[in-house]
C-alpha cells in the first residue's frame, strides 16, 4: 500500500514521456495554398502533448492526496515527485517551445537552414525547472506558500500554447505564438520566475477562513470567469493573475517563509 503514491508519481513521469513523443514525432510540414504559395505548419497532433501534460498535472495533484490518504508520505516519494516533474513540466514543455521556435524560424527566408543553436534556448526551461525543484526539496518552509513559481504552473502555461494555436481564431494570437522574440521572452520570464525567491501563493488550504484564503478565492473566481469567456486563452490569463495576486498580497498572508 505504501507504494501506491509512488505508482501515481511514476504515472506522472510516463505521461510526461508520452507528451515528449507526441511533440517530437510531428515535424514541420510544408503545403501549398490555393494561391500557389508554400506554407509551413506543425501537425495538429502536437495538441496530444498538451493533453498528456494536463494528465500529468492531474496525477501530480492526486499523488500527494493518495500519500496522505494511505499515510505513506516519505522522503523517497518527495524526491521521486520532483524527478517526475522535471520530465512532465520541464522537458516536455521545453520541447513544445522548441517546436514553436522551429516553426518561427522556418517562416523566414532560408529559415530552415538556421543554426540549430538558436533553438536550444528552449532547454533553459527544463534546466530552470530542475534547479527550482532541487531548491524546493531542500526547503521545508514551502508547505503553504512557494518561493518562485511552481514548475507545474509553468508546464501547464506552455502546454496551452498548441491548444491556443489551433483553437483561437485570432490573427494576432497566432502571430504572437510564431514570433521568436515572444518565445524567447517566455523562456526567460518563466525560467526566472521558477528560480526566483518571489513569494507565491500555494493553492493548499491551511484552514477555511476568508482572511487566509482570500487570494485563492479571488484566483478561483478569475479562473472560472476566464474559462467561460476566453476558453483556452484563459490559461495564460490565469497564470498572469496568479503572479499578480501573489506579488500584491501582503507578506504576512503567506505564513512562514
Amino acid at each position: 500500500m505504501k507504494q501506491i503514491p509512488n505508482l501515481f508519481t511514476l504515472l506522472n513521469l510516463i505521461f510526461g514521456c508520452i507528451a515528449i513523443v507526441f511533440t517530437l514525432q510531428n515535424g514541420i510540414i510544408t503545403f501549398t495554398s490555393e494561391e500557389g504559395s508554400q506554407l509551413l505548419d506543425i501537425p495538429e497532433k502536437i495538441w496530444m502533448a498538451s493533453l498528456f501534460i494536463g494528465l500529468a498535472a492531474a496525477v501530480d495533484f492526486l499523488d500527494g492526496f493518495v500519500a496522505r490518504l494511505f499515510k505513506a508520505t516519505s522522503e523517497m516519494g518527495k524526491q521521486l515527485d520532483s524527478l517526475a516533474d522535471v520530465v512532465s513540466f520541464g522537458v516536455a514543455p521545453g520541447m513544445i517551445i522548441y517546436q514553436f521556435l522551429r516553426l518561427s524560424y522556418a517562416q523566414q527566408v532560408d529559415g530552415l537552414d538556421s543554426n540549430v543553436i538558436w533553438l536550444f534556448a528552449a532547454f533553459i526551461i527544463p534546466a530552470a525547472a530542475a534547479y527550482r525543484l532541487a531548491k524546493f526539496n531542500l526547503d521545508n518552509s514551502q508547505q503553504f506558500s512557494f518561493k518562485g513559481v511552481p514548475v507545474p504552473a509553468v508546464g501547464l502555461l506552455i502546454a496551452s500554447f498548441p491548444l491556443i494555436y489551433w483553437n483561437v481564431n485570432e490573427a494576432w494570437v497566432i502571430q504572437l505564438l510564431l514570433n521568436k522574440w515572444f518565445l524567447y521572452g517566455v523562456i526567460l520570464l518563466v525560467s526566472y520566475l521558477m528560480i526566483s525567491d518571489l513569494p507565491m501563493i500555494s493553492l493548499k488550504f491551511k484552514d477555511f477562513s476568508l482572511r487566509n484564503n482570500l487570494q485563492k478565492l479571488v484566483l478561483i473566481t478569475i479562473g472560472i470567469i476566464a474559462v467561460l469567456l476566453l476558453k483556452w486563452l484563459s490559461v495564460p490569463v490565469i497564470f498572469i493573475a496568479y503572479i499578480l495576486l501573489s506579488l500584491l498580497s501582503p507578506k504576512g498572508s503567506f505564513g512562514q517563509k
